[in-house]
């Protein structure tokens, strides 16, 4: 069998059998990752790969190919259950000024597992017409500050699997973009709060933004990004600040969706942007 693009043979299923019955007393968490270990399932940044394991020996349950140890303990699912953002009173001081006035005074801060994250799901949630969402995968979270006032937010991702018009601009075949589309970072939310009134800098940030989010993300998952994406919605919003940052038109999504069953358009059609990171993107992305 295949499972998340990995062959599944039946000596591996064997194995996982002779475990099971050597070591009776292992909990369900526990033969996950000391299968990860033997395995050498791990992420970029060496973290196990273990809810990928554990949905693996789920499905094989319930096809009947294993026999689980039973289930001690019921794990609370807090992505499933979540409270929406607490809210957090933040300056709202207006900030009207030039550009050149206040550039070299911005600072980018990543924010993600720090105490400022609190602050910043609370921004998107108050002030981002989609509201927060808890990011899924490999993500960073950044504040921008003026004298440590915030004055946007930016919010980065794991990339969409299947994007047509971004994969032919890349050109990859479907190999190359299982092995690589972590490579590349999805700005899922970006927000200059209502209070400031600068004018181009939106594209600014974009700009100081793209010169540094590959370093970040290589010390944080340990590889490097080599092309930014998001999508914008032609209904509410030109993409102004992203052209004026030099970000790349592709083309449309189907409006399909990651989930789609009936290859019928279900939800608002979005522009596609995308931004090289390195010149051989393409090349990079294609290995």
């Amino acid at each position: 069998m295949r499972y998340r693009g990995a062959e599944i043979d039946a000596a591996q299923i064997s194995f996982i059998r002779q475990t099971i019955a050597t070591h009776p007393s292992l909990s369900r968490w526990k033969l996950s990752r000391q299968l990860c270990e033997i395995w050498q399932w791990k992420q970029a940044n060496g973290a196990l790969r273990d809810m990928v394991c554990r949905s693996l020996l789920l499905k094989l349950d319930r096809a009947g190919e294993i026999e689980l140890p039973p289930v001690r303990r019921t794990v609370h699912n807090y992505l499933a259950h979540r409270e929406r953002p607490e809210l957090v009173m933040a300056d709202g001081r207006p900030v009207v000024a030039p550009l050149a006035e206040l550039r070299h005074a911005l600072e980018f801060r990543a924010v993600r597992r720090t105490p400022e994250e609190g602050l910043f799901n609370s921004l998107i949630e108050q002030c981002h017409y989609l509201g927060y969402e808890q990011p899924v995968g490999e993500h960073l979270k950044y504040l921008v500050t003026l004298h440590g006032q915030a004055i946007a937010c930016l919010a980065w991702s794991s990339a969409p699997r299947h994007l047509g018009c971004r994969d032919r601009f890349i050109g990859w075949d479907p190999a190359a973009r299982k092995r690589n589309i972590h490579r590349i970072a999805y700005n899922t939310r970006f927000l200059i709060l209502p209070w400031v009134q600068v004018p181009h800098l939106a594209s600014h940030v974009l700009g100081r933004m793209a010169a540094r989010i590959s370093a970040d993300w290589e010390q944080m998952y340990a590889h490097p990004l080599y092309l930014l994406e998001t999508f914008v919605d032609p209904s509410r919003f030109r993409g102004t600040c992203y052209r004026a940052a030099n970000w790349i038109v592709l083309g449309y999504t189907t409006g399909r969706g990651k989930d789609d069953l009936t290859h019928q358009p279900n939800r608002p059609i979005k522009e596609v942007l995308a931004y090289p990171l390195h010149r051989r993107f393409r090349q990079l992305l294609s290995e």
